[in-house]
C-alpha cells in the first residue's frame, strides 16, 4: 500500500501534549526542529531517523518546505535550513521592540568585563537567547542567537522563573535581591550572573546575562563586580522602556555597602600578609 504524507501508519513525531492536532503540520515542524544548533545539513535519511518518519513522508515534507522558503536542497543531496526562519526570526525579535534599548548595553557590557552578554526571554519551558554579544577575547562562552536552554538551570532561567511564577517559594530570594548566580549548572565549564529587565507596566521583558570561563568568571568578586555592571544596566533599560528604575536601587546600594565592607577586612589582611613575607625574607 502506498504511504503518502498523512498516512496514518507513519511512525508519528507528533503524539503526546506537544501536538498541534494538525499531523501534517507537526510531522513538518518535527523535520525543522531536527535541525540542532551545530547541523549546517542533514541527510535525508537522518531526518527520517531523527524525526521517527518514513522516509517517503519526509520526502514530500521537505519538498514543501523547500518551496515555502523553509528548507533548501544542497548541491550535494542534503537538506539545509532555508532563509524563512531568518525573515522571521528578525520579526520576532521586532515584536519585543526592545533590541534598540537591549543591544548597546549589551555591547558595553561585554566591553567593559570582557565576558558574553546576552537578554534572554521565556519560550514555555526554555530560555531563549533573544540578543547576545561575545568578547573579542580567544576563551569566551559561545552561545547563538535562537538557542534554547532548559529554564531550570542557568542564572538567567533563575531570573525568568523568578517574575514568571510569582507564587513559587523557590525563587523568593531571586524576587527580593534582583538577580541571580549559576555555577556550572547548565555547563560544569560555566558561571554567569543575570538580572530583570522590566516594562512600562511592571511585567518581565527578560533576563540580562553575564556568563564566561567558570574558572576565570566565578569567584566571588568577579560575579559581584558583574551583578553590579547588570543592575546599573537594568535600571537603564527599564527606565528607557517606561519602567520605574528605583525598583532596582536597594540591590544596588545593598551590593555596593557588602563589597565596601569586603575591601575594609580584607586590606588590613593584605597588609598583614605582605608584612608575614617582609619578614620572611628578612630572616632569611
Amino acid at each position: 500500500m502506498a504511504t503518502d504524507a498523512l498516512s496514518t501508519s507513519d511512525p508519528s513525531a507528533d503524539a503526546g501534549e506537544n501536538s498541534s492536532g494538525v499531523a501534517v503540520l507537526d510531522r513538518a515542524f518535527a523535520i525543522l526542529n531536527a535541525f540542532g544548533p551545530s547541523d549546517d545539513q542533514l541527510t535525508l535519511t537522518e531526518l527520517s531517523r531523527r524525526t521517527g518518519l518514513y522516509k517517503s513522508t519526509t520526502l514530500r515534507l521537505l519538498g514543501a518546505l523547500e518551496h515555502g522558503g523553509f528548507i533548501r536542497k544542497m548541491s550535494d543531496g542534503q537538506y539545509g535550513v532555508g532563509h524563512q526562519p531568518l525573515r522571521l526570526a528578525a520579526l520576532y525579535q521586532r515584536s519585543f521592540q526592545v533590541g534598540p534599548v537591549i543591544e548597546p548595553l549589551l555591547q558595553q557590557l561585554s566591553r567593559d568585563l570582557g565576558e558574553t552578554a546576552s537578554f534572554y526571554v521565556r519560550q514555555g519551558d526554555h530560555r531563549l537567547v533573544l540578543y547576545r554579544v561575545e568578547p573579542t577575547r580567544s576563551v569566551r562562552v559561545s552561545i547563538r542567537v535562537g538557542e534554547e536552554f532548559a529554564i531550570e538551570k542557568g542564572a538567567s532561567g533563575k531570573v525568568l522563573l523568578a517574575f514568571t511564577e510569582a507564587h513559587d517559594s523557590r525563587w523568593s530570594e531571586v524576587r527580593q535581591a534582583l538577580w541571580a548566580a549559576s555555577y556550572g549548572e547548565r555547563d560544569p565549564e560555566t558561571a554567569s550572573a543575570s538580572v530583570p529587565v522590566f516594562d512600562s507596566t511592571g511585567q518581565l521583558v527578560g533576563a540580562l546575562t553575564l556568563s564566561g570561563p567558570r574558572e576565570r568568571f566565578g569567584t566571588r568578586p568577579t560575579i559581584d563586580a558583574a551583578v553590579a555592571a547588570l543592575l546599573d544596566c537594568a535600571k537603564r533599560a527599564t527606565i528607557a522602556l517606561g519602567g520605574k528604575g528605583d525598583r532596582y536601587d536597594a540591590s544596588i546600594a545593598e551590593l555596593t555597602n557588602r563589597s565596601r565592607s569586603e575591601d575594609t577586612h580584607k586590606g588590613p589582611m593584605i597588609e598583614r600578609g605582605r608584612a608575614t613575607r617582609a619578614d620572611k625574607r628578612h630572616d632569611k
